[in-house]
């Protein structure tokens, strides 16, 4: 049976540690800036200098100001990782 200064102990340190497991799990917010060549309910395509730039979008991405085809925008977004694969190394053998 766990006594009740054990459990306090426990517990007084899953608070400590959890803001440190929320910034863990924060991915890193980048930007482009561009203007808006091709629009969809689901993606943006920002032209900037000679690169195109798709960036999907759903119903929690805020939008602020008239988003329409040919306005000057600057997108702000999170690359996530969805699936990875890990290849074998050739040269290792």
């Amino acid at each position: 049976m766990q006594t009740p200064a054990r459990c306090l102990k426990v517990l007084v340190l899953a608070v400590l540690l959890l803001p440190f497991a929320a910034d863990a799990a924060k991915a890193k917010s980048y930007q482009v800036t561009g203007k808006v060549v091709e629009l969809s309910d689901t993606t943006i395509i920002v032209q900037k200098d000679d690169e195109k730039w798709e960036i999907t979008r759903d119903a929690n991405s805020k939008v602020t100001g008239d988003l329409k085809v040919g306005a000057k925008v600057t997108i702000q977004y999170k690359m996530t990782a969805t699936t990875v694969e890990v290849k074998e190394d050739k040269k290792a053998k």
